[in-house]
């Protein structure tokens, strides 16, 4: 794996505005970077083949921005109305951490970014700031149809990152840091948050607009911030497919301690709906409207615990893990030998397991040849937070059932 020159990017997780506040997460840039040295740890185990319609590949590989730990999938979109104006965009990021798609601008195609009607609220365009701890992306809303194997979800909002331009970014409540609206800069074309919220904020921004995350932009300038109604927010796709619209299921395979150079599991739409998706878990907790248990622990301290595809890593606090001292690798943590630390998983079902989070220096890790998948990758984290990012899903079948309980239906929870 290339180090030499390498640095650390700290992403932050796609945050609803239930969720608190300043998560950080650290990506790691490999590639490109020059130097290199060590050898691969190969393939990821045995590739996870789709079956369905309902399923499509979860892979993990370099990417196109060379970032480890970024599982993808492809995704097709259309303008609403049309089965010609389409365009299926590669590399875009599963995230069990968000609710909604969000795709670069400058992966569209001038044809489909045209036909995507841009949401208006009287007379102005209305545009979003998906807000992280170090930084923001920045774009319109927009309608389209979006396929994800056979599921369809048609005419629903997406955040289109970057298709305005940079003077237009509000001075107030936006700005917090870098943007983010470039491929080297998100590690991805795109975002498709499939958590369990049905879209990116709720009741919340459809009656105050104080969260600065919607804006209303006449002629596409001169931002201002607006409430926003919950059916015109960016929505996760899930909850609009046809059938298999009451979760997601997330199965991962086994791999190295050393690393792999690339994983291949899947993504199953539904839970229950077909022979393929039976909640086959042996535990399930539910949990707030976040997709957050918090009453868990981690080392004696009550933490808010959550399972997050879209982190690289494990994010925790323990100051007995030593931090890795080469600047490339800030953020990350480097131990002497190999080692293991132990969470208490607490739902509001009152349902109760113990995860075991492995951890691997970070500088022998990223010196493993050309690897992208890590299964003992961690972090620091803030100490109220226990997140438990990809190198959790390995080796793992991960269930994510979606909050119906606006319609009266079942509370979200995650199950493994």
């Amino acid at each position: 794996m290339q180090t030499v020159q390498s640095t650390v990017r700290i992403k932050t997780q796609w945050v609803r505005w239930v969720q608190a506040a300043g998560l950080a997460i650290a990506a790691a840039c490999i590639g490109g970077c020059g130097g290199g040295g060590g050898s691969s740890g190969g393939g990821g185990g045995t590739p996870i083949t789709p079956v369905g319609g309902n399923q499509v590949a979860l892979t993990v590989n370099s990417g196109v921005a060379n970032v480890v730990n970024i599982p993808t999938v492809s995704v097709t979109v259309c303008a609403p109305g049309s089965t010609s104006n389409c365009q299926t965009i590669n590399n875009i990021q599963v995230d069990t951490g968000s609710y909604g798609l969000r795709v670069l601008s400058s992966a569209l195609t001038s044809s489909l970014s045209s036909g995507l009607p841009v949401t208006t609220v009287g007379s102005s365009q209305i545009a979003e700031c998906a807000q992280f701890a170090i930084g923001y992306t920045w774009g319109t809303v927009r309608t389209a149809n979006v396929t994800i194997g056979s599921e369809t979800a048609s005419s629903i909002p997406v955040q289109i990152i970057g298709d305005l331009a940079s003077s237009t970014v509000p001075a107030t409540g936006c700005a917090n840091g870098p943007a983010q609206n470039t491929a080297s800069n998100l590690g991805a074309n795109g975002i498709l948050g499939i958590g369990v919220a049905p879209n990116d904020c709720g009741t919340t921004c459809a009656t105050s607009a104080n969260n600065s995350i919607y804006y209303a932009c006449p002629s596409g300038a001169n931002c201002t911030r607006t409430t926003l109604p919950a059916t015109q927010q960016v929505a996760n796709p899930v909850p609009h497919f046809p059938v298999d619209n009451n979760g997601v299921v997330l199965q991962m395979p086994s791999i190295s301690g050393a690393g792999a150079s690339s994983a291949s599991g899947t993504l199953t739409f539904g839970i229950g709906t077909q022979s393929n998706n039976t909640l086959t878990a042996s535990q399930t907790f539910t949990t707030n409207s976040a997709g957050n248990m918090v009453s868990s622990t981690f080392n004696g301290n009550t933490v808010t615990a959550f399972l997050d595809s879209g982190s690289n890593a494990y994010f925790l606090s323990d100051q007995t893990l030593t931090p890795c001292t080469n600047s490339n690798y800030t953020g990350f943590y480097c131990p002497s030998s190999p080692t293991s630390r132990t969470a208490t998983l607490v739902g509001l079902n009152g349902a109760v397991g113990t995860v075991t989070m492995n951890v691997t220096n970070a500088a022998t890790l990223f010196g493993n040849g050309n690897n992208y998948a890590f299964n003992d990758l961690a972090g620091s984290g803030n100490l109220g937070q226990l997140d438990l990012g990809l190198p959790f899903f390995y080796g793992r079948t991960i269930f994510f059932g979606m909050d119906r309980t606006a319609t009266g239906g079942a509370a979200p929870y995650v199950a493994f």
